[in-house]
């Protein structure tokens, strides 16, 4: 029994010492060491793997170990670059430049590609996009994926639109994993962040994945602050009573050239969050190679975990390879190297020249992925002292929570929220007016209007007002007001702004026809991101946690026109007319954003501020 488990031990070293060297290009076909020819550079890292895997004996591909001993069992094949969905977060709204079809690989090279690397050692092939289920033979692929002999797990991560109907297919073809990205519960918020619709479809197609079998359920969020963050709970929630495993995924922040960490939310943060909520969450064991951090609410069916990839990377146990769809192999995803095995199989390279390539890549593998690195030396501080930043919240958790509870009471029941908690709309009887509120209860009122309406200020007498700008210190420099002294009081305001669209683009929001999707919600979304991110945006004003934010818009037929109202609540030593009024402009620039492809005749104006109250400068009301 030792000799049969030695033998192909000594088949594969054997085959790694064969070779003096492994010679690699990207694009063109391999070329051997001629006899006589002096050792490459390469010759150095080649002796470090073979001394690793002479004291680590063990039946895995020395083709696919690096020079740090990690092991390489788990393949992600992209099947295509295209995507029927266009996340903010991913790319632009009009798509990004595609890889001529003829460039791409074939399903015939996917298998080949497949079959080599599985009789290696991978054990796990993800399939990815893009969106793999656009891809019309997906289900054929999967089939013959399962064919392969040692290959024990087929995966895929989709965006769920087409799950519900293709499942029963693939399930038959030998898929045994789904994770399903899904980046909030709120419908109208979906739209606004992939720009298309479809929440109900991804919806379907997870509840189709636990009808199936499916145990657990992967759901991919992607945690963005200032956009999703305050959904944490909500997403947690649904675990009580259904197979998920919810999967938080810390944003990573790279825009452009630029690390933007303003949007990154920490798993510390994260975690604490969680915490505050349900105390008794309980860590479970970590699995080797996995970049997920496990937790369990003890009772709760599912699970949820964080994947840590920038405060925490998981490099050292990294186990993953990468091949695009464009036949590139990469070793990295944070790395800018790639292989092309496209190319060397096109121009008729053998299995034994296409695995010299591929252990050439691999050996080149760094310790960690170098541009992270880079990151986490020029600015420690933004990562260790994320979780001092407070999130921004717009809600109380009583009200998290009641969400949290109907989403639960609704995925029992089969079905799924039909009503946006942050958007609410109502169509008046006999005319096509659409009024769009933030207030969970406006629907109540025809107006849209909020029926819990700020306390009425009394006014005390005259405003008090200042002779001197307070921004402005005595040397006649800009300077911020120090609020430190200064008493906490319940501040409320109201602001305003209209936007004149003209008769063209006024009826296309009015019937919601616009090809960039629901202007309403859109602004509204806008409006309210706006009053939390202000002190971003205004360099003088003071960061101020709000508890409330409701953004309306109500259609003005007589005028071709979109009245805004914005309201801002906090309790705290200074007031929110700035949150208000930059809520109200923005979502009036998002409806000009929205619209302007339709007309550029369009008008900004009366951005005002309508009310505020508390502080001591006492009230105002415009008349």
């Amino acid at each position: 029994m030792a000799a049969a488990a030695a033998r192909p031990v000594s088949r594969m070293l054997r085959r790694v010492l064969r070779s003096s060297v492994r010679s690699c290009s990207s694009g063109a076909p391999v070329t051997l060491p001629r006899p006589g020819e002096p050792s490459q550079p390469a010759t150095e890292e080649l002796s470090r793997r073979r001394q690793f895997l002479r004291e680590h004996v063990a039946p895995f591909s020395a083709f696919l170990t690096d020079s740090f001993g990690r092991r390489h069992s788990y393949l992600r094949i992209s099947l295509t670059e295209k995507c029927n969905l266009r996340c903010q977060y991913c790319m632009p709204e009009e798509g990004v430049p595609l890889t001529p079809k003829a460039k791409l690989l074939t399903t015939e090279e996917i298998l080949t590609l497949a079959r080599l690397f599985v009789k290696e050692g991978v054990d796990k092939i993800r399939l990815t996009g893009g969106e793999p289920l656009i891809r019309p033979d997906v289900v054929d692929i999967v089939a013959q994926l399962h064919r392969l002999e040692g290959l024990r797990t087929i995966g895929v991560t989709t965006n769920g639109i087409n799950l519900a109907r293709l499942l029963p297919s693939l399930q038959k073809a030998g898929l045994s994993a789904i994770n399903i990205s899904l980046d909030t519960l709120v419908p109208a918020k979906f739209e606004f962040i992939v720009r298309r619709k479809g929440f109900h479809k991804v919806m379907e197609g997870i509840h189709k994945a636990i009808e199936l079998g499916y145990n657990p359920v992967k759901v991919n969020c992607v945690v963005m602050r200032g956009l999703n963050e305050d959904e944490l709970l909500n997403f947690v929630a649904l675990t009580k009573g259904l197979p998920l495993d919810v999967r938080f995924i810390e944003y990573m922040p790279f825009d452009g050239n630029k690390w933007n960490f303003r949007k990154m939310v920490s798993y510390k943060e994260m975690l604490d969050t969680l915490r505050q909520q349900w105390p008794e969450l309980e860590k479970l064991p970590e699995e080797e190679s996995s970049t997920a951090k496990a937790f369990k609410i003890p009772g709760f069916r599912g699970q949820v975990s964080f994947i840590t990839s920038m405060s925490e990377h998981f490099c050292g146990t990294c186990n993953r390879l990468r091949i695009t769809a464009d036949g590139n192999l990469k070793v990295c995803l944070f790395g800018n190297s790639e292989v092309s095995l496209r190319d060397h199989l096109r121009a008729g390279a053998s299995e034994e020249e296409l695995l010299r390539i591929i252990g050439a890549a691999v050996g080149r593998k760094k310790q960690q992925h170098a541009e992270l690195f880079l990151m986490l030396q020029d600015s420690p501080p933004a990562i260790l002292s994320l979780s001092s930043w407070d999130p921004l919240r717009v809600q109380d958790l009583r009200h998290r929570m009641s969400f949290s509870n109907q989403v639960a009471t609704l995925w029992k029941g089969c079905r799924v929220p039909q009503i946006p908690p942050l958007a609410h709309w109502w169509l008046g009887s006999g005319s096509l007016q659409r009024h769009y509120s933030s207030h969970r209860d406006s629907a109540t009122n025809p107006k849209c209007l909020s029926p819990v309406s700020p306390a009425p200020a009394t006014h005390s007498g005259p405003l008090p007002t200042s002779d001197q700008l307070t921004h402005v210190n005595t040397e006649g420099r800009a300077a911020m007001v120090d609020v430190g002294q200064k008493p906490d009081t319940e501040r409320v305001a109201v602001a305003s702004a209209m936007v004149l669209l003209g008769p063209v683009a006024f009826k296309l929001v009015q019937e919601n026809q616009l090809k960039k999707g629901d202007a309403l919600v859109v602004a509204q979304l806008a409006g309210i991101q706006a009053a939390k991110l202000t002190s971003q945006l205004i360099p003088l004003c003071h960061h101020v946690a709000l508890s409330h934010v409701q953004v309306q818009l109500e259609l003005d037929s007589t005028r071709h026109a979109v009245v805004i109202q914005a309201s801002c609540r906090a309790r705290g030593p200074t007031g929110v007319e700035m949150e208000a009024l930059t809520s109200a402009a923005v979502a009036a620039l998002t409806l000009y954003d929205m619209c302007k492809a339709v007309s550029r005749d369009i008008v900004l104006g009366e951005i005002k501020l309508i009310s505020k109250t508390g502080g001591q400068r006492g009230d105002f009301h415009r008349a």
